[in-house]
C-alpha cells in the first residue's frame, strides 16, 4: 500500500512531534516503551494528517507483520537458550576455551566464550552464568577483574547485538527484508573485531588502569562441578546446527548447480525450522540425557518464555511505527532527505540508532525505532541483499554504543562487578562505544567495497 500523499511540512511536524512525544514518555514520565511507541506512532499518523482508518491500518499491519517473522524465533530462541543455560553448557564452553588458551590469553577465551553463548542465550543470564569464572581467574592470577570480566562482557555484548538468531538483529532483519544467513555471516564478521577492540585489548588497558578486587558477595558463589558438565564437543555443535543450516541455505541459494537440492536447504535453513531442529536435539542430548525428565525441561522451557512477551511487543510496536512511518509518506521523505546530502544508508541506520540509544538506553528500543524508521525508506527495498546485512550490523552497532545510567545493564553490570558509577562509565561505558563503532565501521566498509 502506498499511503495518502500529504503535505510535506505536516509530515515533518508530525514526524518531529510524534517523536519527541515518544521520548518524552520513556524519559521523563517513565512510561512504558510499548504505550509511549504506540502513542508516538498514533501521534505522529494523526499530526502528519493520516486518516484513522489509515492509522488503524498502519496498527494493525505493523503488528501482525512484525511478529509473523519474530514470534516463532523469539520463542524458540529463548527455549534453546535456556536447557544451554540449565545443562551447563554455557560453562562447558567458558572452561574448555580458558584451559586451552591458558591463564594469561584466558581474556580471549571468555571473550569468544562470552560472544558464542549470547547467541542463543540472553545477556544478563550469560553474564550471571559466566562471571564467577571471571572472578575466578583474576583471584589465581591477581589481576583486577576487570582484566576478565571486560572482555566477557565484550563478547556478550557482540553476541547479544550482532548475531541471529537473538532477537536483536531478527528483529531488524526481518522489518528491513533481509535473509537471515546474510545476516549472521556479517555479524560473526563484524562482532569478532569489535569482540577484539572492546574484550582484550580494552579489558587489559582497564585491569592496569583500574585495579578492582573480586566482590565479596561473590567469591563463594557455587559453581558447577566440571565433571557433570557436557561435552565441549556437544555443546559446540548444537549451538552450531542453527547457524550452519541458515548460512547453507543461503550460500546454496547464490550456485545454480544447487538447484535440484535447494528446496531442501531452504526448508532446513528456514530460519523457525533451523532453531527447532536444535531445540529437539537440544532437549535429547542436553536433558533427556543428561539426565532431565520431560517434566522438569517443560518446566526450564515455559520458565525461559516469560520474557518473550515484553519482547514481542515492543518489537511489534516498532513494527506499527515503520508502518505509520511508510503509509503516511514519511518514508519518502526521509529517503529523499538521505539521497539529497548522499549519506549512505549504513550511516543513516548507525546514527538514528545512537541517537535513539543515548536518549532512551533501551538497545531494544534503538533497534526497534531506527529499524522501523530506515526500513520505511523505499530506497531499502532495492538493496542487495548483503548491503542490508550491513546496515543490521550498523542498527546493531548504534543500538549498542554510550551506555550509562538510563540502561538497566549499566546498572547490572556496576552491581555485580563491585565498581562506583564513575568507574563503570569510565570501563563499560567506553566498552560499549568501541563495540558499536567497530561494528558499525567494519559494517560500513563491507558495504563501500562489495
Amino acid at each position: 500500500m502506498e499511503g495518502v500523499m500529504l503535505d510535506s511540512t505536516r509530515l515533518i511536524a508530525g514526524a518531529l512531534i510524534g517523536l519527541i512525544i515518544l521520548l518524552l514518555l520513556i524519559i521523563k514520565y517513565k512510561v512504558h516503551a510499548i504505550i509511549s511507541i504506540l502513542v508516538g506512532a498514533i501521534a505522529i499518523g494523526l499530526i502528519a494528517g493520516m486518516p484513522l482508518t489509515e492509522i488503524v491500518k498502519s496498527v494493525n499491519d505493523g503488528m501482525g507483520n512484525t511478529l509473523r517473522g519474530i514470534a516463532l524465533l523469539v520463542g524458540l530462541g529463548s527455549m534453546f537458550g535456556a536447557i544451554l543455560e540449565a545443562s551447563g553448557g554455557a560453562q562447558t564452553l567458558a572452561v574448555t576455551m580458558v584451559k586451552k588458551f591458558g591463564d594469561e590469553k584466558a581474556a580471549w577465551a571468555l571473550g569468544i566464550t562470552g560472544l558464542v553463548v549470547a547467541i542463543p542465550v540472553f545477556f544478563d543470564a550469560g553474564l550471571i552464568i559466566l562471571i564467577p569464572l571471571a572472578f575466578s581467574l583474576a583471584k589465581r592470577t591477581n589481576r583486577s577483574a576487570l582484566f576478565y570480566t571486560i572482555p566477557l562482557l565484550a563478547g556478550l555484548a557482540v553476541g547479544h547485538a550482532f548475531i541471529p538468531p537473538t532477537p536483536g538483529p531478527v528483529l531488524v532483519a526481518n522489518m528491513i527484508g533481509v535473509d537471515l544467513g546474510f545476516v549472521i555471516l556479517i555479524g560473526i564478521f563484524c562482532g569478532t573485531f569489535a569482540m577484539i577492540v572492546a574484550g582484550p585489548i580494552w579489558g587489559a588497558y582497564c585491569g592496569k588502569k583500574y585495579f578492582v578486587p573480586v566482590p565479596e558477595a561473590v567469591r563463594n558463589q557455587e559453581d558447577f562441578e566440571e565433571s557433570k558438565l557436557p561435552p565441549f564437543g556437544t555443546i559446540a555443535g548444537i549451538i552450531l546446527i542453527p547457524l550452519v543450516l541458515i548460512i547453507l541455505k543461503s550460500v546454496f541459494g547464490l550456485i545454480p548447480a544447487m538447484s535440484d537440492v535447494m528446496p531442501v536447504f531452504n526448508f532446513l535453513g528456514e530460519p523457525f525450522v533451523a532453531l527447532l531442529i536444535a531445540t529437539i536435539f537440544a532437549m535429547y542430548r542436553l536433558g533427556l540425557k543428561h539426565g532431565y525428565t520431560m517434566e522438569q525441561l517443560e518446566k526450564v522451557m515455559t520458565k525461559s518464555l516469560e520474557p518473550t512477551g515484553l519482547i514481542l511487543l515492543v518489537t511489534a510496536c516498532g513494527g506499527v511505527l515503520r508502518y505509520v512511518l511508510q503509509y503516511s509518506g514519511i518514508g519518502n521523505l526521509i529517503g529523499n532527505a538521505v539521497a539529497s546530502v548522499n549519506m549512505p544508508i549504513v550511516v543513516v541506520a548507525f546514527l538514528v540508532a545512537t541517537l535513539v540509544r543515548i536518549c532512551v538506553g533501551s538497545a531494544t528500543v534503538a533497534m526497534t525505532m531506527a529499524a522501523g524508521i530506515v526500513a520505511a525508506m523505499p530506497a531499502v527495498q532495492s538493496l542487495t541483499p548483503l548491503y542490508k546485512a550491513c546496515v543490521v550490523a550498523a542498527v546493531a552497532g548504534g543500538s549498542t554504543v554510550c551506555s550509562h545510567f538510563n540502561d538497566s545493564g549499566f546498572w547490572l553490570v556496576k552491581s555485580l562487578v563491585g565498581l562506583d558509577e564513575t568507574t563503570t562509565l569510565k570501563t563499560w561505558t567506553i566498552m560499549e562505544t568501541l563495540v558499536g563503532l567497530a561494528g558499525f565501521i567494519v559494517a560500513l566498509i563491507i558495504s563501500l567495497v562489495f
